[in-house]
């Protein structure tokens, strides 16, 4: 394992969620119906408010400079207000979050007016809208040119705004359909793009593995790329330490270290891994010969430059 105090790392946290179940905001899939079908499996142990205060309590004792807010499914109706919301948590405390990636409903007739008014709020680096995808790899081909799948001409021609206000692209796909993305993505070169979670390795069988990487090594080929590092576990709340540093230390293979960016995706993971400090120390021992250089670029750097967020500690 990497010779280094994971209390002393540098870390800006690149994807996580904060939600208010007591103020004005509306999470749907939280507070609304169960999904019994929720990709990791039961998810009532964050079923609660979860904030800055109870951020640090997640991340206590570990050197947490800054983080990135990635929407959190607030209701499409308040795509906006979510950003506001946010601004006023910055305004409390600039680290938390730093910066913010939006949502926007890209197939919707308005959408230039959405990202306009995300676009003066000076948090909002970025959208995050996921598109259509198959519920198994088996279906996936069932669904092509569906709306709002990135076949839709309608929701590519929404995407491709993102560059008119200078903001890039989260990419949220199972890993069945990270090939499908590379296609999308390589017809915008200019917006930057960022692979969620690794590209969601859920299926760990070596047929499985193939298929991610072929999608990994298509996307990571695209120079605007970046992947996030995070979100590692696995259905029926599963977390598998061993299999989960061999996707670590492929996925920053593929990517390089200089392109990839370390995330909690905080509080989601709490469904899977027992604590912030076993995913840091996942991640750590699927990269036993980084150098202080390189972690310090994993998991701080690359995030500050790609989401452009100053980095004062």
């Amino acid at each position: 394992m990497t010779a280094v105090d994971p209390h002393e790392i540098r870390i800006l946290d690149a994807h996580h969620h904060f939600w208010d179940f007591d103020g004005p905001g509306y999470y749907p899939w939280l507070q609304g119906e169960y999904n019994d079908r929720f990709f990791l499996g039961d998810y009532t142990g964050m079923l609660h408010t979860f904030l800055p205060a109870q951020y640090r309590e997640a991340t206590a004792g570990y050197r947490v400079v800054g983080t990135v807010h990635v929407e959190a499914e607030r209701s499409r109706a308040q795509e906006v207000d979510e950003s506001r919301f946010l601004e006023g948590l910055h305004r409390t405390d600039p680290r938390f979050p730093a910066a913010a990636v939006a949502h926007a409903s890209l197939a919707r007739p308005d959408v230039g007016d959405v990202l306009a008014e995300h676009a003066e709020i000076g948090l909002v680096r970025g959208i995050r809208s996921k598109p259509v995808t198959s519920a198994t790899a088996a279906e996936a081909a069932s669904i092509d040119g569906a709306p709002g799948t990135m076949q839709d001409p309608v929701w590519l021609a929404g995407l491709a705004q993102l560059e008119l206000h200078g903001f890039s692209w989260d990419l949220r796909v199972p890993y069945w359909h990270l090939e499908d993305a590379a296609a999308v993505v390589r017809d915008l070169p200019g917006i930057p793009v960022i692979v969620n979670h690794c590209g969601l390795p859920l299926d760990r069988s070596e047929a499985g593995l193939d298929v991610w990487r072929r999608g990994m090594r298509a996307l990571a080929a695209l120079p605007n790329t970046t992947v996030k590092v995070s979100e590692l576990g696995l259905p029926r709340n599963r977390w598998e330490r061993a299999s989960n540093e061999r996707i670590v230390a492929e996925t920053v293979e593929v990517f390089g270290v200089d392109r990839s960016m370390f995330a909690s995706n905080l509080p989601v993971a709490t469904l899977t891994a027992p604590s912030f400090g076993e995913v840091l120390d996942t991640v750590l021992s699927g990269l036993p010969g980084a150098t202080g250089d390189e972690l310090d670029q994993l998991f701080a750097r690359t995030a500050a430059r790609v989401y452009r967020v100053t980095l004062d500690d």
